[in-house]
């Protein structure tokens, strides 16, 4: 029997392509290629195996005649067309758990940085100015977390952040009132949370429902001196809102790693006072990078030598 063939067409940890040739895949290491160079090839193989990078648009599934699974390693999908995938019979699959820890971890550092003005100080300190007063911080403990969002991530930072002695309250509608129990948070709308919280962290996917769900209108909701930390995904916060809010004083800063537009080389939030950002970097740790390459070469073998199918966003799972 011919072996599946397997492309990585994204920049994946080796030990990935070890686990496909273990399992018995024919696999092609390619990373970097352009959107005309993988629709002439991508017609040869029945796995791709993808990051954020490559596109795998309505135009490539369509050269992808032989495909059976496309496999993200992360979470975020928006760079493939499921539809269309759907459409071919292609699984889209990705590793939702891969990077929790790590891009929680993030949102807690962004937190700790926008509160005592990390990288600020950082600046003017190597700088040779040693201003000390200018630089008051606030603490963390005792203060209140607001989470919008808390699956997978926003789940790990309730138990961190309690670990730090804050209070914890969640928007979630898919927040059973036993597990928020068992985390210690408390379950709320969007309007206690809103009205209630020193720190807003957000976690949700990108949706119809969540885009743009920090507006002017509710950051205008918020307490005077809220500070807000996005790690989840650009749209979910009115950027332009948030700079005419830092700028007037009613948030007292924001922590951004995600943006509208990526790779964002300019933003309406640059320059912006009491504003630290990062570049999406909130899956990017050794240890994630290599869990999500283990984990989505699992899954696509899995599929292709078994028919099991996990972690699948437009079919169901199905074991072997």
């Amino acid at each position: 029997m011919a072996k599946p063939k397997v492309l990585i067409s994204d920049e994946l940890s080796p030990r990935a392509v070890e686990i496909f040739s273990e399992r018995g895949c024919d696999v092609d290491f390619k990373p970097g290629l352009k959107p005309a160079e993988l629709r002439a090839i991508v017609g040869n193989y029945e796995g791709l195996a993808i990051r954020s990078a490559t596109k795998v648009t309505a135009e490539v599934l369509v050269e992808a005649k032989k495909l059976k699974v496309v496999g993200r390693a992360g979470i975020g999908v928006d760079n493939v067309d499921i539809k269309a995938a759907t459409s071919h019979g292609v699984v889209v699959m990705n590793t939702p758990f891969g990077n929790a820890i790590t891009t929680a971890e993030h949102a807690i550092a962004l937190m700790f940085a926008v509160a005592r003005q990390v990288p600020d100080a950082n600046t003017s300190t190597q700088a040779g100015k040693w201003e000390k007063n200018r630089f008051m911080g606030t603490e963390l403990s005792f203060k209140t977390l607001g989470l919008i969002g808390c699956g997978n991530i926003g789940s790990i930072v309730a138990e961190r952040a309690i670990g730090l002695k804050m209070r914890v309250v969640a928007y979630d509608p898919f927040l059973s009132d036993q597990r928020a129990t068992e985390l210690g948070v408390e379950k709320a709308t969007l309007d206690q949370v809103l009205a209630r919280a020193d720190f807003i962290t957000v976690h949700t996917p990108l949706t119809e429902q969540t885009k743009n769900i920090l507006s002017r209108a509710n950051l205008m909701k918020t307490k005077k001196g809220v500070r807000i930390v996005n790690c989840a995904r650009g749209g979910l916060v009115d950027e332009l809102a948030v700079r005419d809010l830092l700028v007037s004083g009613h948030i007292a800063g924001a922590g951004f790693d995600v943006f509208v537009e990526e790779p964002a080389k300019s933003n309406v939030l640059f320059g912006a006072p009491n504003l630290v950002c990062t570049p999406h970097l909130g899956a990017s740790t050794v240890e994630a990078q290599e869990n999500v390459a283990l984990q989505v070469a699992e899954q696509m073998a899995d599929y292709l030598l078994t028919g099991a199918v996990t972690n699948s966003l437009n079919m169901p799972n199905v074991s072997a």
